[in-house]
């Protein structure tokens, strides 16, 4: 599986489904920009190329890797193996093909979906804080920077929710998009499900909410306060042990009387029903990862699983060690609870703002892409006694720290977070593989390297040096 690092994570089956939302927006004879939120920990190049190639294949030159962009949820529960890096499937023993098809398959058809689908329409923004949903798992890091740079910011994690409310000309509200800041961490490095963790639960937790209140069984309002809307397995949890009562609860239930109606009128309602129903497109609501970095969903804070205490609070150590010091989520020690419960969060502050969403996008469409070579970027910074310097970048490095892992999934051995030294045991380790030159370890300094894997290329490249920036879409 794919974002804990872990080899011993083994999928063995599913918890739910894992889904690709797609939302296309186009200007008439104008440009067009597709956003696709895939239930995974992230996309990769090597996907996306493939995707380009099926939809090229369809319709020529109107999907282009400069306006298709695919963005992964961050779920630490998903399939590994479909990168073309070795750090990044290493843990899978290397490519997956079942897995790479499977993503690649899912996205074609949600692209060709929401083509088939474009319709007049308009579009809505709103924007609003959740405050229960994500802590820093970090915070002790937070507080190295400078006092002027925290004091621009109310939180040491960004708690705002963005959200894109569709409105179909016809059919009314057909979608929402939300972008807010919390890692795909609710399941832990142990789980064996395949599961889109909180934001997989919320986008099921809203489509659900919206075909129920659609439905005329109950107002948003009062699906919000009652719960999360549940589906028949949830309610009846094991139906071959009380066969005999439900057969005696649904006998008891009365029939109302009917109207009466003539054979071919009721026919053709049912058909007119039928047809008009088949034209109406599904509601798609996708909840897609922003700057998660070291914002964690597990909201109760970091604790030691052998004594019950709070971690170390600059290291995230318990007597030293890293292994022992996990992050618990709200449902603790139940993780599906904790997955719930953040899904939940998040689901009906987008709710929220999905009805309150008055702000109308106006204007015309456009996309920004391009390639950079992060190993050679030039970049000019201030001096702390006035004036600024020219700096250059390098190649990339992990560090020891990083091997350490954070409180969502500790790491092994004896790394720490926050190790800014190093030891010769892994430095010999490390040399077997690729002795950093003086040049990368002058770079990457105060950072000890742990793995030099932007200079590594064997049995082909460990990392990219040239990284996908863009494919995003903004209303002009």
């Amino acid at each position: 599986m794919m974002g804990y690092a872990n080899m011993e994570q083994i999928a063995s089956g599913i918890h739910f489904r894992l889904r690709a939302r797609t939302f296309i927006v186009a200007e008439p004879q104008g440009n067009r920009v597709v956003f696709v939120n895939l239930d995974a920990c992230m996309a990769s190049q090597i996907v996306k190329i493939k995707v380009i190639e099926r939809l090229k294949a369809r319709y020529g030159d109107l999907y282009t890797e400069k306006n298709v962009a695919i963005s992964g949820i961050h779920t630490h529960a998903g399939p590994g193996g479909y990168l073309q890096y070795v750090v990044y499937i290493v843990t899978s023993l290397g490519f997956v093909r079942q897995s790479f098809d499977a993503l690649v398959d899912g996205i074609e058809k949600s692209v060709l979906q929401a083509h088939e689908n474009l319709r007049p329409g308009s579009i809505f923004v709103n924007k609003g804080e959740l405050l229960d949903a994500s802590i820093s798992r970090s915070p002790s890091a937070y507080l190295n920077n400078p006092a002027s740079e925290r004091g621009k910011y109310k939180y040491n994690v960004d708690k705002e929710m963005t959200l894109l409310k569709f409105v179909d000309d016809q059919w009314g509200p057909v979608g929402s998009f939300n972008w807010f800041a919390t890692h795909g961490t609710s399941m832990s490095r142990t789980n064996s499900l395949i599961s889109g963790d909180n934001k997989g639960a919320a986008a099921r937790f809203m489509e659900d909410w919206f075909e129920q209140s659609n439905a005329g069984h109950s107002s948003a309002d009062e699906l919000v306060s009652e719960g999360i809307p549940r589906r028949v397995s949830d309610i009846i949890s094991d139906f071959r042990n009380n066969h005999h009562e439900l057969l005696e609860l649904a006998a008891s239930f009365q029939s109302p009387p009917g109207k009466a109606a003539t054979k071919i009128l009721s026919v053709a309602r049912r058909v007119r029903g039928i047809l008009r129903e088949a034209e109406k497109p599904g509601f798609v609501s996708a909840f897609c990862q922003s700057n998660c970095g070291d914002v964690s969903p597990n909201v109760l804070g970091a604790f030691c699983i052998d004594s019950g205490l709070p971690c170390d609070f600059n290291h995230s150590t318990c007597g030293g060690k890293n292994e022992m010091c996990y992050g618990r989520g709200p449902g603790y020690p139940d993780e599906f609870e904790s997955t719930r419960i953040i899904g939940e969060r998040q689901f009906r502050k987008a709710v929220d703002l999905f009805n309150k969403a008055s702000e109308k996008l106006e204007g015309k469409i456009d996309y920004r892409h391009s390639y950079l070579d992060f190993s050679q970027l030039e970049v000019t910074i201030p001096k702390q006694n006035g004036g600024s310097e020219t700096v250059k970048t390098c190649p990339a490095a992990m560090g020891f720290a990083f091997a350490a892992g954070t409180t969502d999934g500790p790491g092994a051995f004896d790394f720490t977070q926050g190790d800014d030294k190093g030891n010769p045991f892994w430095r010999l380790v490390r040399d077997l593989l690729k002795k950093p030159d003086k040049e990368q370890i002058n770079c990457q300094y105060p950072k000890p390297i742990l793995l030099d894997t932007g200079e590594m290329k064997q049995p082909y490249d460990w990392a990219s040096l040239r990284q996908w920036l863009g494919g995003d879409f903004v209303m002009l």
